[in-house]
C-alpha cells in the first residue's frame, strides 16, 4: 500500500535520477527502474548490497549521510527508509534537501508517532510519507 501510494505521489518519474537510501531488497529502486528513472541504491549491509547488485542495481556500500556528504549530483528524486532506531533524522534531512535538483523532491518514510515538519505529510497505518520539495530560486 505505502509502494504504490509512493509511487502515485510521485507521478511520471521516466529519466529521473532516484537515491534509494536504505536501500534494503532494493523494492523501491526496482520499482522506480521499472518506470524509467536511473537509481542508485544506497545500502550499509555488504549482504543486502550483493542481492541488488546481483539483480542489476547501481548499488553503493555506504552510511547514508556518509554517501550523500560525498555526491557529486543533483538527484531530482531521495526515498530514505532509515531503520526505526535511526537517529540521525535531522542531519538526514538537511543534506538531502541541499542536495536535490531544484524541484527535487525528498521523500522520508518513518514512523506515525514521529513529525519532521514536512510540507506534505500522508500517513498509512502507521507508516507515514513526510514530503519536501526543494523550490526553484
Amino acid at each position: 500500500m505505502v509502494k504504490q501510494a509512493l509511487f502515485n505521489i510521485l507521478g511520471d518519474i521516466e529519466e529521473k535520477l532516484f537515491i534509494d537510501l536504505f536501500a534494503g531488497s532494493g523494492q523501491i529502486g526496482f520499482t522506480a527502474m521499472e518506470r524509467g528513472a536511473k537509481v542508485i541504491f544506497v545500502e550499509k549491509s555488504k549482504k543486502l548490497a550483493q542481492l541488488i547488485k546481483e539483480k542489476g542495481g547501481d548499488v553503493r556500500v555506504s552510511d547514508a549521510i556518509k554517501f550523500l556528504e560525498s555526491f557529486e549530483g543533483a538527484p531530482d528524486i531521495i526515498f530514505a527508509d532509515p531503520p526505526y532506531d535511526y537517529q540521525d533524522y535531522k542531519k538526514l534531512i538537511e543534506i538531502s534537501l541541499r542536495k536535490l535538483a531544484k524541484g527535487g523532491i525528498f521523500i522520508l518514510e518513518h514512523r506515525k508517532n514521529q513529525n519532521f515538519g514536512a510540507e506534505k505529510v500522508k500517513t498509512y497505518g502507521d507508516t507515514v510519507l513526510s514530503i519536501w520539495r526543494k523550490e526553484y530560486d
